[in-house]
């Protein structure tokens, strides 16, 4: 499920619907992400990537936070940006997710229903799921 610290969950793996295929042609699936920090969200929206196109904040953050992608030495932006578009939106949905729940929920719901979670109402629970469809 993923580590807990202090009472609430701080990290949580994951599985890729497709995975990333890297240069040498090995698949990597599974992986881990951590709780987002206020500067995970805010010190991207100084970057002239974003600054030039917001829908790349949601690529920076994800980079932040997933702390291990199968058995890549590294994830960082060049990675996120050749997910298949499908794994990106997984990705978006379960960030949403984690990082909306209290420890209560995300104690009882499996990683796995996350995703269709992710909206309350037919919306976002938070701006990067309306930024990812820019």
């Amino acid at each position: 499920m993923g580590t807990t610290q202090h009472g609430f969950q701080t990290e949580i793996e994951f599985e890729l619907p497709k995975g990333l295929v890297d240069e040498s042609g090995a698949l990597h699936r599974r992986g881990t992400m951590r709780l987002a920090t206020a500067a995970d969200e805010i010190l991207p929206l100084r970057d002239p990537r974003v600054q030039q196109n917001e829908a790349y904040l949601v690529v920076i953050v994800l980079a932040r936070v997933i702390t291990r992608l199968g058995t890549l030495a590294d994830v960082h932006t060049g990675v996120i940006e050749n997910l298949y578009a499908s794994d990106l939106a997984y990705l978006q949905r379960l960030y949403e997710k984690f990082n909306a729940s209290d420890e209560t929920e995300t104690d009882v719901v499996p990683e796995k229903q996350w995703a269709a979670a992710a909206t309350v109402g037919g919306k976002p629970l938070r701006r990067f799921a309306a930024m990812g469809e820019a």
